[in-house]
């Protein structure tokens, strides 16, 4: 027997709230496959869902099969959603490298479009990944009411509602406000670290080259030379043969 979600108690976030402003540059642009006109449009879809769960894909971390699904529509956008985020390259990426805390709050910003309400959303969610696993996490979450009835079976997950009116800058994108790791994976993975050169290489234009005469060419000439004096003897005291080293006055017999 499973156990069941603990309750938690939505916050009054900005995704909430319903919104009347006009449409412009500054709204999240929805894909969906019920809007596509052209092949290209299957393709920006898929490149949205890309940056959605993993903020950018490298040719080795796409899914050439879910995405051979996909464009012959024998999966939705939401069974793609699911397939990334129970992907090689998500867990590695994710779970691998965050506890189950920070787990929880990267896929609720990445599924739900939105920051978690506390603390206790991240216990509850965490109980859920002890318990059912990752792919039993990621199916709640797929088929949770705030899923559905943002963005159903056709549309990929955005950041709700991110920007703000009234300020003079909106809400951070989650990629930047929630690292793929944190610190302590940082410091456990080795890095940053502060490389030190031994030789620093600057670049000098042709005209302010010295030429010959110029007194600095004379320094390097100075500092090229490598002068050795002679190195300080090094002499043992119990080497010293003081009855040879001190001088030694012959006493003669006195002459009458």
């Amino acid at each position: 027997m499973s156990i069941p979600l603990l309750g938690y108690a939505p916050s009054s976030q900005n995704q909430r709230v319903a919104g009347y402003e006009q449409p412009g540059d500054d709204q999240p642009k929805v894909y969906s496959t019920e809007n596509l006109l052209s092949p290209s449009d299957m393709d920006d879809l898929i490149e949205a869902a890309y940056r959605q769960m993993f903020f950018h894909a490298f040719a080795a971390d796409r899914e050439r099969f879910l995405e051979s699904q996909l464009r012959s529509g024998q999966i939705t956008v939401r069974d793609f959603i699911r397939g990334l985020v129970l992907s090689d390259t998500f867990k590695r990426s994710f779970y691998n490298l965050n506890s189950n805390y920070r787990f929880v709050e990267q896929c609720v910003q990445r599924v739900l479009g939105r920051d978690v309400y506390s603390e206790r959303e991240k216990i509850a969610w965490s109980i859920v990944v002890a318990t059912k696993g990752i792919k039993g996490f990621v199916d709640d979450l797929l088929d949770s009411d705030e899923y559905l009835d943002n963005f159903g079976y056709d549309t990929v997950p955005y950041q709700r509602r991110r920007s703000l009116p009234g300020r003079a800058e909106g809400e951070r994108p989650f990629n930047i406000q929630s690292p793929r790791y944190d610190e302590y994976y940082r410091a456990k993975l080795g890095f940053p670290q502060i490389v030190w050169q031994n030789e620093i290489r600057r670049f000098t234009p042709q005209e302010k080259k010295p030429k010959a005469g110029d007194p600095s060419l004379f320094m390097n000439m100075a500092l090229g030379v490598n002068a050795q004096g002679n190195p300080p003897q090094r002499i043992s005291p119990f080497n010293i043969d003081i009855a040879k080293s001190v001088p030694y006055r012959k006493v003669t017999a006195d002459r009458p």
